[in-house]
This record gives C-alpha cells, structure tokens and sequence, in this order.
C-alpha cells in the first residue's frame, strides 16, 4: 500500500513530530509510515485522514 502521508503533511506545514503527537503516536513511526516500511492499523489510518482533513482513500492508495 503506496500512501500520501508525507505530501499531505507537509502541505499543512507540520513536522514529523508535531503530526505523531496529535496522533498520540512515535516520530519513527511516522517515518516508517512515510517510507512504505510500516502499514498503519485501520484506527491509526483512519485518525491519519482525519488529522490530514482528508477522506482515507485519498491518503492511502491500495496496490493491485
């Protein structure tokens, strides 16, 4: 699963860690997040979209 995470972010001007405190999460769990390397769970997705003021199939992207 491809996302947009680190575009959206940045878009709102956040930092790594500003974004994971609002989600009650890690700074390295936002960068595995961002490198493809970690697949957030469907309640950490969806709190992702929410923060980002986005739906969750505009911020994660599901591969064939």
């Amino acid at each position: 699963m491809k996302n947009r995470v680190r575009e959206l972010r940045k878009q709102l001007n956040l930092t790594q860690e500003e974004f994971a405190n609002g989600l009650g999460v890690t700074r390295q769990t936002i960068i595995a997040i961002e490198n493809d390397k970690y697949n957030p769970t469907l309640v950490l997705a969806i709190k992702i979209a929410r923060l980002l003021n986005e739906p969750v199939e505009s911020v994660f992207i599901l591969e064939q």
